[in-house]
């Protein structure tokens, strides 16, 4: 539960390299999102794109069939503050436009 609020309540997550706390919760937010226990999509970045590349090979799990390959499109992995920042608020800009109030 407490990983829920934690994630309900951001606007947007950017994930920097970490261990297994970290891989933890980003896990956690993309279970919550695919199983749609959490309807709210915030904008996700993992920032240190050699580091997730080697750490986690989410494409594998894709070619396995564990996960919808369209689940790799619910973050962004990129090195750049701006890239980051442009989809952040590109993310966020689009989902104000369509939002019809708050949901789980």
């Amino acid at each position: 539960m407490r990983k829920f609020w934690f994630t309900y309540m951001a606007k947007a997550v950017v994930v920097m390299p970490g261990g297994f706390g970290t891989l933890d919760e980003f896990f956690e937010l993309m279970t919550l999102i695919q199983t749609l226990k959490m309807k709210k999509r915030p904008p996700i970045v993992l920032f240190g794109s050699e580091f997730w590349s080697k750490v986690m090979d989410l494409e594998a799990l894709a070619n396995f069939g564990t996960i919808d390959r369209q689940d790799l499109d619910l973050f962004l992995r990129t090195d750049s503050v701006d890239e980051a920042f442009e989809h952040i608020t590109t993310e966020l800009t689009a989902t104000a436009m369509t939002d019809t109030g708050p949901s789980l």
